[in-house]
């Protein structure tokens, strides 16, 4: 899934990918430069790390610049609904949400507003999050089981 870092060519408004293991990736979308350095805007938790397996929410979570590799080494563009939704302006509608965003207070997520909602919804205008479907994929049909049955 992951790439090692090999400075693909990033345009403002791109969705980078960090892969962290075989099912997560972490998710920023792509600044622009100042003084030099590379910025990635991205959605992060500032609650313990250990309270996200436990709940999958943490409650003080906020949109963060930071430097590119800051993040991680290995990454790659991954601009995944280019196909479905085309991507909004950067200068005129992304750069503003992103700018209106950093610093605030927002609900971290797992399954309903994770760094990939907030990366797609900062480039397309909809929260989406291929990660979450594919793992719905896989327990939706044991859920269905269980509601069938009348167990869940």
């Amino acid at each position: 899934m992951g790439l090692k870092h090999s400075n693909p060519k990033l345009f403002p408004g791109d969705i980078v990918e960090y892969p962290r293991n075989k099912y997560f990736s972490h998710f920023a979308v792509y600044y622009g430069e100042k003084d030099n350095v590379s910025y990635v805007a991205h959605l992060t938790s500032r609650d313990s790390d250990s309270k996200l397996p436990l709940y999958g929410r943490a409650l003080r979570a906020e949109v963060k610049l930071d430097p590119l590799e800051m993040l991680g080494d290995k990454y790659k563009v991954n601009n995944m609904l280019d196909d479905a939704y085309p991507p909004r302006d950067f200068h005129s509608v992304v750069k503003p949400a992103i700018d209106d965003l950093i610093g605030c207070k927002v609900t971290f997520d797992i399954l309903f507003h994770n760094s990939e909602h907030q990366a797609t919804s900062f480039r397309y205008g909809v929260k989406k999050s291929a990660q979450i479907d594919r793992i719905y994929e896989h327990i939706m049909p044991s859920w269905k089981k269980l509601f069938d049955e009348k167990k869940l």
